[in-house]
């Protein structure tokens, strides 16, 4: 088990409550819109905004938060992160934004206290990176896209 450690930004409400897990099996915790005045985000089909949670994150070295779309909002209503996953760093201190965007078909109002996206805490691997002569063979090669069959 790994600590996020949590702040509220100024302003912020936060009688909203923490990003919570929905189910004991949820991957993903539920973040929250944190509206200025309490507002709402009117977004027309293909419109993105920045959604403030009004929360900033102290995660730990070797450690990201991913921020995902949810699934229900990405199927009923097009909403998804045009970014996703979105990853936030260890070293980063600032504001946790969510970038929502419009996919749909119809104009999306999201109100304060609206569950935005999912937040999902993973391990990282950092890599070294060596330029060689040759790579290795593999019976895929350097087949791209569909390279792999229909199926």
């Amino acid at each position: 088990m790994v600590t996020i450690e949590l702040q509220w930004d100024e302003g912020a409400d936060m009688s909203l409550g923490l990003p919570a897990y929905a189910t004991a099996g949820a991957a993903g915790a539920d973040l929250r819109a944190n509206l200025p005045d309490r507002g709402r985000v009117t977004l027309v089909p293909g419109e993105r905004a920045l959604v403030p949670t009004g929360l900033r994150l102290a995660i730990p070295e070797g450690w990201e938060v991913q921020i995902r779309p949810r699934s229900g909002l990405a199927l009923k209503h097009g909403i998804t992160l045009p970014n996703s996953p979105g990853t936030i760093d260890s070293d980063y201190r600032g504001p946790l934004g969510v970038i929502v965007m419009n996919a749909g078909a119809e104009t999306f109002v999201i109100s304060h206290g609206d569950r935005i996206a999912q937040m999902v805490v993973a391990p990282v691997v950092q890599a070294d990176f060596a330029v060689v002569e040759t790579l290795s063979d593999t019976v895929r090669g350097s087949g791209g896209f569909g390279s792999t069959g229909s199926a």
